[in-house]
């Protein structure tokens, strides 16, 4: 009987090994390519958002739950949570990886730490974290939860603020480290995407696209630009139109509202027609000059009911003025 023992150690070591082996990504992922992960990690969730506000803090915590010092700035914003599982690593070793990556790849190094303890008010303690995810919350629930929360078996933590001026435009990396558990090291990587929100030219695009269909069942169309007060598309929509119509076309059993909106200034009725108007254009052309099929886009128009911003400002008036699409 004992003969046997070996070759089923053998055969459970061998199942092990393979199981370690295929750990891999979650489904549907695209990493961001700015900056390769650490070995060994697998992405175990991940959120894109085509253009929202982010708060880089750049100095160390002053105050109940207080940084003096932000860069408050807004774009495409791709979050990726990276999981090490191993007694193998540390985070200290894993921070040191992509501190030294990003200093390779040119970046400037605005802030960076490490706190064994995860005390202090100093960048990269735990104290610093629950600041910044407070200012910058993960609006996804999955495994990221396990950082945002915190452990209290945790070990150390880190993380390093960096800035990168591109011709594309400037680039935010935010890199968070923390031991979570003896065998369990996560790794978040926000990389905010400047230049191109900033100067108006935001154009959405296919990933973004079935990322905010998939998460919200409606994605804002960026890029999708009119005459002033009146339905008709500028040349300058074609990017966001080409990218709209080949998500359309690679998701053939799909079917949307497109939806008018515009901001509260003015008559009501008016704005209502507008809106409307505005949906018939951006349906239209897909559908003539894409080819997209007749029933699979339903226009209509909601005017200013339906505002994401305050009218107040600027600002929010141009935010409010967008064409949705909503799923059907």
């Amino acid at each position: 009987m004992f003969k046997h023992i070996p070759a089923a150690v053998a055969a459970l070591a061998i199942l092990f090994t393979h199981m370690v082996v295929i750990a891999e990504d979650i489904d549907g992922i695209t990493e961001h390519p700015m900056i390769e992960r650490y070995p060994g990690q697998v992405i175990a969730w991940q959120h894109i958002e085509n253009y929202q506000p982010y708060k880089v803090a750049v100095g160390p915590v002053t105050g109940y739950r207080s940084i003096t010092d932000w860069i408050e700035t807004e774009g495409r914003v791709t979050r990726t949570f990276y999981k090490y599982e191993g007694e193998d690593r540390t985070y200290a070793e894993v921070y040191k990886n992509y501190l030294d990556a990003l200093e390779a790849e040119g970046f400037e190094i605005l802030g960076e730490g490490m706190s064994a303890d995860r005390k202090g008010p100093a960048i990269g303690s735990r104290q610093w974290m629950e600041v910044t995810f407070i200012a910058n919350p993960a609006t996804k629930p999955g495994a990221v939860g396990t950082m945002f929360s915190g452990t209290s078996s945790s070990g150390g933590a880190g993380a390093i603020v960096a800035k990168k001026e591109r011709a594309a435009g400037t680039a935010y990396v935010v890199v968070y480290v923390e031991q979570h558990s003896k065998n369990y090291i996560g790794t978040l990587v926000d990389i905010v995407e400047v230049e191109s929100a900033e100067t108006g030219l935001v154009v959405v695009d296919a990933e973004a696209l079935g990322s905010d269909i998939k998460e919200y069942g409606r994605v804002v169309l960026d890029g999708i630009v009119f005459d002033f007060d009146k339905a008709t598309l500028q040349p300058q929509s074609k990017a966001a139109l080409d990218a709209i119509a080949g998500y359309l076309n690679a998701n053939p059993d799909k079917s949307f509202y497109v939806v008018g909106h515009t901001d509260s200034t003015g008559i009501f009725a008016y704005n209502s027609k507008l809106s409307s108007d505005r949906a018939l254009a951006v349906a239209d052309v897909l559908k003539r000059q894409y080819g997209v099929a007749s029933d699979r886009l339903e226009p209509h128009g909601v005017g200013p009911l339906v505002p994401v911003f305050a009218n107040d400002s600027d600002a929010g008036r141009d935010r409010n003025r967008r064409v949705e699409l909503v799923e059907r």
